[in-house]
């Protein structure tokens, strides 16, 4: 019986705070909603789709993490920018001088806008790497992992950043 009046009573003060927070540590403040315009690919080296798939990663993860809504216009809180890098380099080599190691670098720009408090505003380049085998063709699993990896890093970078003050 104890038990639950602490848990009603923790479920009161949480839902009576101050701002909106959630629990990955996000201040959303006073916005209720945000949008994430399309992230052009504009790379020297193209990969078709990764565009899509980070605009809809940064999506998933905003939508997942906060209580905002997303719309296609409009927001309160606006996500956008451009896939900066997509290369691939060698890592470490072996004792005959061949490649190791090879390495998928990813850079996104991102402007990030608050219309609600502009001074939250910024732009700045988040970038990840995805280390794999020179054996292997950043082809199939390997690229779909290495991507998967990358994407979620960059993503929750740009969350830290804009809604938590990291």
């Amino acid at each position: 019986m104890k038990f639950k009046k602490i848990i009603i009573l923790l479920l009161i003060i949480s839902s009576t705070g101050c701002g909106t927070y959630s629990f990955t540590g996000a201040d959303t403040g006073n916005a209720e909603t945000f949008q994430v315009n399309y992230f052009q690919n504009i790379a020297d080296l193209i990969e078709p789709g990764i565009d899509r798939d980070f605009t809809l990663k940064l999506q998933d993860l905003i939508q997942n993490q906060t209580s905002l809504g997303l719309v296609n216009s409009g927001g309160d809180l606006i996500f956008e920018g451009e896939i900066t890098r997509y290369r691939v380099s060698p890592m470490t080599a072996t004792a005959d001088d061949k490649a190791a190691q090879n390495r998928l670098t990813i850079a996104v720009n991102v402007r990030f806008y608050n219309t609600l408090d502009n001074e939250k505003d910024f732009e700045r380049t988040f970038s990840f790497y995805y280390d794999y085998p020179a054996n292997q063709q950043l082809v199939g699993g390997t690229r779909d992992t290495a991507h998967e990896e990358i994407f979620s890093r960059i993503s929750q970078d740009i969350f830290n950043a804009s809604l938590t003050d990291w």
